[in-house]
């Protein structure tokens, strides 16, 4: 696996994201239709919402670890630089509310004590971020490559399937023109951009 991903942040981010959305949503639904659910249901749903959130931001340690060992690791070059800086930086404000919230519901849970709108308000904010900061760090890999080993020429035995005239392609491109991917390695390689901190 590690010739094929060059760091395990990847991998730990989609946790990140999958668990504390899950529990955004499960708690954002209590809030609203909870008191036309029954009770047991209720509390299945207040369980299940509880442990993503605590599992969730666990693992969130996990993945910002790992995400600063991709930042200091992984080749890159001056743009891609800087979108990689800013979606660390949206990562460091969202790790702590998430874990602030999870402490938060930890508490209240120990206490037997309901958690209110303002929890969900919270929460909800959070979310927004985790959102944002994902949105950023999809932007690092698609937009800028930062991680991925090759990219896939659209000729050969490879390109299996047929685009219909014109389909997909912009700029006057013929349907059948092989996209140009030439100097995309020199945006990873090209300036030699030494990443030490």
């Amino acid at each position: 696996m590690p010739e094929i991903i060059p760091n395990l942040h990847p991998v730990f981010v989609h946790f990140t994201v999958a668990l504390l959305s899950v529990s955004t949503g499960l708690f954002v639904v209590l809030q609203l239709f909870g008191s036309y659910l029954p009770e047991s249901l209720r509390q299945q749903l207040r369980t299940v919402a509880h442990w993503n959130l605590w599992l969730g931001a666990a693992i969130t340690v996990i993945t910002v670890a790992a995400g600063f060992y991709a930042y200091n690791t992984v080749a890159h070059d001056a743009p891609s630089h800087a979108a990689m800086t800013d979606h660390r930086n949206w990562a460091l404000a969202t790790t702590p509310l998430f874990i602030g919230i999870a402490l938060w519901s930890m508490v209240c849970v120990w206490r037997k004590k309901q958690l209110g709108g303002s929890f969900v308000v919270a929460l909800l904010i959070a979310q927004l971020l985790l959102l944002s900061t994902a949105w950023r760090g999809g932007e690092v890999v698609y937009r800028y490559g930062l991680g991925v080993m090759s990219l896939p020429q659209s000729e050969g035995a490879g390109h299996a399937h047929a685009h219909g005239e014109g389909e997909g392609h912009t700029d006057g491109q013929a349907a059948d023109e092989p996209m140009d991917f030439s100097g995309m390695d020199e945006a990873v390689e090209g300036d030699g951009h030494d990443h030490t901190h």
